[in-house]
């Protein structure tokens, strides 16, 4: 099956409402095929990070994250207690090339990621890093996650300041060395070049469109595993980025 170049194909739309008919079109072709890697690919219970951020008299700070397409990891950090806002957007390239369908032809340096408002009070970096690597995508993709292929759905995490980067690293390289995982771990800590938001449509994907075939196949389950494996940072209504009409 041609799911990558079907996928693509689908991604290419300029609205929600094509981009969802797209899902719908690949999903008969690719329903049991992607059943089965969903069950291969299952969250990981993992160790919380031995080290993490010093928490200051701050209740505002930013997190930004890649992991795959950005309608998932979005959907699950909107269910995290503590979390203010996530936004779906591009990080890694430039300000000019920060459009969807540019974006997609995979050589802009850009990754779709989510930006992540928190208050280190309620929940550290830590502990987001922690959802993310065991819950919202699997570290041990190179460069694709599930159906989506290209540099643009890379892992990859883009500290907001040196302590964060620090967290981060040391991570892991915990991670690593207790082999938690069937693989190595592939994300990238990159340099932070800004974020830049996504378009509206984009926007609380997962939220709006929970009977989409794409979200119910491969992101629904992931907001099942952040309910069952962290049931204290769990909330039950997301909260929603809020866009202009």
């Amino acid at each position: 099956m041609h799911t990558t170049s079907t996928r693509q194909t689908s991604r290419s739309k300029r609205s929600a409402f094509a981009r969802l008919a797209g899902c719908v079109a690949i999903a008969a072709s690719v329903f049991a095929a992607q059943r089965i890697a969903n069950s291969a690919e299952a969250a990981i219970r993992i160790p919380p990070p031995a080290q993490d951020e010093k928490v200051g008299a701050t209740h505002s700070e930013t997190a930004v994250f890649a992991g795959g397409c950005f309608w998932g990891v979005q959907g699950v950090f909107e269910h995290v207690r503590g979390v203010k806002q996530v936004a779906s957007g591009y990080t890694g390239g430039a300000a000019g090339t920060a459009q969807y369908e540019t974006v997609s032809e995979g050589d802009t340096g850009h990754a779709e990621s989510v930006q992540i408002t928190y208050d280190p009070t309620q929940i550290t970096y830590g502990r987001l890093l922690q959802i993310f690597f065991s819950v919202a995508h699997d570290p041990t993709e190179l460069n694709y996650q599930g159906p989506d292929h290209g540099t643009q759905y890379r892992s990859a995490i883009f500290p907001a300041n040196p302590q964060q980067r620090v967290v981060a690293q040391a991570y892991i390289a915990q991670l690593g060395k207790a082999r938690v995982f069937s693989g190595p771990i592939v994300t990238r800590v990159e340099d932070f070049k800004g974020f830049y938001p996504a378009e509206n449509y984009h926007q609380n994907f997962l939220a709006l469109h929970p009977d989409s075939p794409y979200i119910a196949i491969n992101d629904l389950p992931k907001v099942s595993e952040l309910k069952r494996m962290f049931p204290d940072l769990y909330r039950n209504d997301p909260v929603l980025l809020k866009v202009s009409a």
